[in-house]
């Protein structure tokens, strides 16, 4: 059996198939479980998340009614009866959670090392994994779940940083603008945004997102951009190579010094328009 809760919670069978768990307290129940396969979950703790800390009268004889249901949707043997408690019979592995936190820290480290084709691969496994906001089956999930999304998004993060390594900014750039538009402040966002745009040829684009993220920054947080953000803003300021081989002097491109360039202009026994004796 395989758990699914980052979105609505499901339990889905080896062949993939969903399991019918019905009910907003059993998938509570579920989501509660699930969050710590193989360990022992006490019945203070169930009956606090499954009815986020307003129980019935007779909590225990509630939580076991519940206990029962969801065994009898799961079979008898997904759940074990411990001291105080009940566990989910289910390895880490078994969790869509779990599952993506162990590919999201290989894909994070397979950037790192300099592999990004690795890191995208797996970066995207880990993402595909989501189907909704995490722990969506628990009534009050706010806090935990903002531990969860903002996983998700360092992992967004590093697949679209591993997009742009490998050359694809145009693959990256959609997903980028909108993660801008709803993340305005975060930084290393908007430096992927820009170096998106350059890699794309909209350097000129680039240069005015970044004058637009200075005053933001300044309205929202009173603070100029971070050394990172105004490093890309010189190098986009900085003209492309072909631009400034364009510019350099001819006796630069030639291998010469300016002293030595006229000299070499007038080849010996050539006469010369300032020659007297021509």
């Amino acid at each position: 059996m395989r758990y699914r809760i980052l979105g609505p919670t499901q339990a889905l069978r080896d062949d993939g198939t969903p399991v019918a768990v019905g009910g907003a307290r059993l998938r509570a129940l579920l989501t509660a479980l699930a969050l710590r396969p193989g360990r022992t979950v006490t019945t203070g703790v169930l009956t606090d998340e499954v009815w986020a800390g307003e129980p019935p009268a007779d909590a225990s004889g509630a939580l076991q009614a519940l206990v029962g249901r969801l065994r009898r949707a799961l079979g008898h043997g997904a759940i074990a009866s411990a001291d105080g408690g009940y566990r989910l019979r289910a390895d880490p592995e078994a969790v869509d959670l779990y599952r993506f936190e162990r590919l999201a820290r290989e894909g994070t480290r397979a950037l790192d090392t300099g592999d990004p084709g690795k890191a995208a691969e797996l970066l995207g496994e880990a993402l595909e994994l989501w189907h909704g906001p995490a722990l969506a089956g628990l009534p009050d999930r706010t806090a935990r779940a903002a531990h969860w999304e903002t996983r998700r998004l360092a992992a967004r993060r590093a697949r679209l940083g591993a997009l742009l390594a490998l050359g694809r900014p145009e693959e990256a750039l959609p997903e980028l603008a909108a993660l801008c538009d709803d993340h305005p402040i975060d930084e290393q966002l908007q430096c992927l945004r820009l170096r998106a745009l350059r890699d794309t040829g909209r350097t000129a684009q680039a240069l005015a997102e970044y004058d637009a993220i200075r005053r933001d920054l300044a309205a929202r947080l009173g603070t100029d951009p971070s050394p990172e953000l105004r490093a890309l803003h010189a190098e986009l300021l900085a003209p492309p190579a072909d631009v400034r081989d364009r510019r350099e002097p001819a006796h630069a491109a030639a291998g010469t010094t300016p002293e030595e360039t006229p000299r070499r202009a007038t080849a010996p026994g050539r006469a010369t328009d300032a020659d007297p004796h021509a």
